[in-house]
């Protein structure tokens, strides 16, 4: 399978290559072209794959770096460790897709919709994530240092053991997403929506809430010592434990943890089912460009 999809890229490179030389080396790929199957390992690296669909492929370890994706769309796509280092995929739709482990750091990803993906121990530092909509995606011990989630729907997503230090959460929406144990030092909240959320064991030294609205919130065992914008209403309207540690002057509500949640967030939408493979195809569908 992989050495037909491998012949497929390498002749849809030749077609790119001769187009380039007479549209001066702007060569793009159409933007409904699709890849299924497995690659793992595939060097793709600087490729312009803007639009491209990966359809149940495994692109596990492949080498993205650099490359244009915007609007891509990856189903049911599994690229657990891959490169996608400064590649833009702005834009693109990862729903269902695995990215545990790859790289993206300085990564665009601004717009993208990412519900349900695995960014599990994935490195995104300085990745940019802006307005990225990723409803139950899973950021597990992945890096954030430096990314950029401004105004990012995250409700229900879990950043438990991250290693977000200095990065911005400005307006991100985070009904019910849990950062237990997660280190946010340096981080803007500034009126993110933190209600329900679970924030236990983390640590905010010099993170910024003002304006945040943390209504609900669970901030038990968490570090708020050194954290600027915060006020009285804020930790009034959230629940902690004799562990949590605030600014001096302020003081906590203790409550039951059974009472933190009233509404669970929603839970994230099925990955799809990858296409399965036709018997003796008369031809390989690994690369697919319709007129």
């Amino acid at each position: 399978m992989k050495f037909l999809l491998l012949a497929c890229v390498a002749a849809f490179a030749a077609l790119s290559a001769a187009a380039a030389s007479a549209a001066g080396d702007k060569a793009v790929v159409a933007r409904r072209d699709a890849f299924g199957g497995a690659c793992a390992k595939c060097e793709l690296s600087g490729r312009k794959l803007a639009g491209a669909h990966f359809l149940g492929a495994d692109f596990s370890g492949a080498a993205l770096v650099g490359s244009d994706l915007r609007q891509a769309r990856f189903l049911g796509s599994v690229f657990a460790g891959a490169d996608l280092s400064r590649a833009d995929l702005s834009g693109a739709s990862f729903l269902g897709a695995n990215f545990a482990g790859a790289n993206l750091s300085n990564a665009r990803l601004r717009g993208a919709e990412a519900h349900g993906v695995s960014f599990a121990g994935a490195r995104l530092d300085g990745a940019d994530l802006q307005d990225v909509d990723a409803l139950g995606a899973n950021f597990s011990g992945a890096a954030l240092r430096k990314a950029s989630l401004h105004g990012a729907a995250l409700t229900g997503s879990t950043f438990s053991r991250v290693d977000a230090r200095g990065a911005d959460f400005t307006g991100a929406e985070m009904h019910g997403a849990v950062l237990n144990g997660g280190r946010f030092d340096g981080a803007s909240f500034r009126g993110a929506e933190l209600e329900s959320a679970m924030l236990s064991g983390a640590s905010f030294n010099g993170a910024d809430f003002e304006g945040a609205d943390m209504d609900r919130a669970n901030l038990a065992g968490a570090d708020f010592s050194h954290a600027r914008g915060l006020d009285q209403d804020q930790l009034d309207d959230a629940c902690a434990d004799g562990r949590t540690r605030v600014p001096p002057g302020f003081t906590t509500r203790l409550c039951a943890a059974r009472l933190m949640v009233r509404n669970p967030p929603p839970l994230p939408p099925a990955p799809p089912v990858p296409p399965a493979a036709s018997p003796a195809p008369a031809a390989p569908r690994f690369l697919v460009a319709e007129p």
